[in-house]
């Protein structure tokens, strides 16, 4: 195995008409294999292209040596250069085309029926009807031979059969229904795909970036995919934000409707997290860059979008399966009946009953009706697997802080153990220590000590630990901050001498940061964090919806995760609880057999996020438990996630009673057909008028 030029690649294996590649862009989250592929499919005498994305793989298949003009493009290629070229592809597989669907079709279907019957001459009927049905005739043909038998060759031989019989009717009102219903098909879809266009649009093409000039601090402007992380940005009244990122100074209201959904612009100050694509109505902000480029939420949704309006759920492969197992079982009814009746106007009428049009159609557009209309309302569904996985889930799984509760931390208590430092002192010490991270406990402490007349206190850097804490130093002597596990058990600070104090803080129902200074517990700052008004309710309804268990995960005590459980309506609590546990239970649960549905919002979530069946993540979660989780809140509300549940089991219901129907209707026209009951254009008529029933109650079906 050699190692490649560049360190994006490795190359695995080579012959004069092969290349195979480990390619460590496919690791990325949010790239779409189709628009990869159409890309690489570009490169002069490249025969194909295949991509392995769980294996990080790509084999090419060449008429030439190109391996140094391949690696060059490999080791150059980026997301962003990916993404625009999705963009600016008119024919890009995986891009939503901006074509109306066309009414050609029909309108041919449709004028050949009506002309045939005001003409007497059957040349001239038969030279109508054909130059009608040319398009279906050579569609039917192609697959036969590429795929062989499928729904589309059934269609096609029913209406050449018709034609050969002179049933001219019975052919050109079989074209027209075929016709109308890939219609219905193509503009439900198109509609669909209208959140898809629209994240699709061209970012902000310019953005204000404060650079050093001459020695002095200016604003200038400049192109935003030049727009580095740690930049600082200037966003006015009427600008769009282009990156995703924290506000560090001024207020004012952002409208978020393209992202959340809400009419209602909502107000942001400092330390608030701020999204690409939305609009600032008031106030000018100065925001530290965090995500830019294809890597801004915007840019994510989109590829989460794009994969999900192709991902194919078990239940709809179960539907194509059983759909291609029934193409010959017509197609043998049919044979059949002709070696019985010798009756061609039975075997046209068979062929007409088929059961793939309305099996393999109404299943995806209901999929893509819901992730479509779901968007719309602020929750990114990842695909028709999510959906499914969610409607099956029975236990859900609540994250306590920033899911169930606000995350909104406030200080309500400072205490100091030591005489020589007061409650003000150890405020000061954390805020100054705390001030340069956007976490909800920092930015509580920051607020608090800034209310009390906030006096910065001079300190060495500061290390941050995830999911533990802060190290750095004060004059000569170390300073640690966090939980109680990284202070007690990791930094070894003695708290024998005050857990008395600390656990009446404990009982009271505050959560607890600890302050380390000179190896010794200097003091405890209390926060405290309150339910979202909201939760009780949304806890009821999702148990209306068939959940059966709900549990809450936390690092409190049990005593304070008791108190909270009992008012909302929680089964089982576990508390005190790492950030490694989640994940267990989480794994643990689904090995009893129950189907996992976990929500949660922190960096510590994401194991746990993958783990279950279905992830949701919080709006104002940490971004890999975003980029974790199969669904995605854009709406800092609980109640978004009752209304996931609502979306999934309806769509669910919908494409259950649709594939029932289609069977049972679809069965009743085949055994009349078969036993000479319906002609060939009755047969028509009801099996594509089944079809266009089911799209059209695919479309309506899914409404909140």
């Amino acid at each position: 195995m050699n190692k490649a030029m560049s360190n994006k690649f490795i190359k695995v294996h080579q012959t004069s008409s092969r290349l195979r590649y480990k390619y460590f862009l496919l690791k990325e989250k949010f790239i779409d294999e189709g628009i990869l592929k159409k890309y690489l499919e570009k490169i002069k005498h490249v025969e194909s292209v295949r991509i392995n994305k769980k294996a990080y793989s790509i084999i090419f298949e060449i008429n030439k040596d190109i391996t140094s003009e391949i690696e060059s493009i490999l080791s150059k290629l980026t997301l962003d250069e990916l993404l625009s070229n999705c963009q600016n592809e008119a024919v890009c597989v995986s891009c939503i085309s901006d074509e109306e669907p066309s009414i050609k079709g029909m309108v041919r279907a449709s004028s050949a029926l009506i002309s045939e019957r005001f003409v007497s001459n059957n040349l001239l009927k038969a030279s109508i009807t054909t130059s009608a049905s040319i398009p279906l005739l050579i569609d039917g043909s192609k697959e036969l031979l590429e795929e062989g038998l499928t729904s589309k060759v059934l269609e096609s031989a029913a209406v050449a059969i018709s034609i050969y019989r002179k049933d001219y009717l019975a052919a050109n009102s079989t074209n027209m229904m075929l016709e109308l219903g890939e219609y219905i098909e193509e503009t439900t879809v198109h509609k669909s795909d209208d959140l898809l266009k629209e994240l699709a649009k061209p970012n902000v093409e310019e953005a204000w970036v404060e650079k050093v000039v001459d020695g002095k601090i200016t604003e200038v402007l400049i192109k935003s995919n030049e727009v580095q992380v740690g930049d600082i940005v200037v966003v006015g009244i009427g600008n769009t934000i282009p990156v995703d990122g924290h506000i560090l100074e001024g207020t004012g209201s952002v409208n978020q409707v393209s992202m959340t959904g809400e009419a209602e612009p909502v107000v942001r100050y400092r330390g608030d997290r701020v999204i690409s694509g939305t609009i600032v109505e008031e106030g000018r902000f100065r925001i530290w860059a965090e995500h830019v480029g294809s890597d801004t939420a915007t840019q994510r949704i989109k590829h989460y979008i794009e994969n999900s309006l192709n991902e194919k759920s078990s239940v709809q492969l179960k539907a194509n399966k059983l759909a291609n197992k029934l193409v010959p079982v017509t197609l043998g009814l049919a044979g059949v009946s002709y070696i019985f009746a010798r009756d061609f106007e039975r075997v046209a009428s068979i062929l007409q009953a088929d059961y793939s049009c309305a099996l393999k159609l109404a299943t995806p557009v209901a999929f893509k009706s819901t992730i479509s209309k779901a968007g719309h309302n602020g929750i990114m569904i990842k695909g028709a697997k999510s959906i499914e996985a969610l409607s099956n889930a029975d236990t859900f799984v609540f994250d306590k802080t920033g899911t169930l509760t606000c995350g909104e931390l406030e200080v309500i208590s400072v205490e100091s153990y030591s005489d020589d430092w007061t409650e003000e002192e150890v405020l000061n010490l954390t805020a100054s220590t705390e001030e340069h991270y956007f976490h909800p406990v920092a930015e509580a402490v920051v607020k608090a000590a800034k209310e009390r007349g906030f006096v910065h206190m001079h300190h060495e850097e500061v290390e941050f630990i995830v999911a533990h804490g802060v190290k750095t130093e004060v004059k000569g002597k170390s300073v640690v901050i966090g939980s109680r596990h990284f202070v007690e058990d990791d930094e070894k600070i003695d708290f024998s001498e005050h857990k008395d104090k600390i656990n009446n803080s404990l009982k009271n129902g505050k959560t607890l940061l600890y302050i380390g200074y000179d190896e010794k517990l200097l003091g405890t700052i209390g926060l405290s964090d309150e339910l979202r008004e909201n939760t009780k309710e949304s806890i009821s309804k999702l148990r209306k919806l068939g959940v059966k268990n709900i549990i809450m995960l936390t690092g409190d005590t049990k005593e304070k995760a008791k108190l909270i459980a009992d008012e909302i309506g929680i089964d089982e609590i576990r508390a005190e609880l790492l950030p490694q546990d989640k994940a267990k239970i989480v794994k643990e649960l689904m090995s009893e057999g129950k189907k996992v549905a976990f929500i949660g919002d922190g960096i510590n979530d994401a194991p746990a996020l993958i783990s279950a069946h279905v992830g949701i993540s919080m709006s104002r979660g940490a971004d890999i438990a975003k980029a974790t989780a199969d669904i995605s809140l854009l709406k800092d509300d609980i109640a978004c996630v009752v209304e996931a549940k609502e979306y999934a089991n309806k769509t669910m219901n919908l494409i259950n009673n649709n594939f029932n129907a289609t069977v049972g209707i679809n069965s009743c026209i085949l055994a009349g057909a078969t036993f000479g009951l319906f002609s060939p254009i009755v047969t028509a008529v009801l099996h594509n008028g089944t079809t266009i029933g089911l799209l059209l109650n695919s479309i309506r079906g899914v409404k909140q």
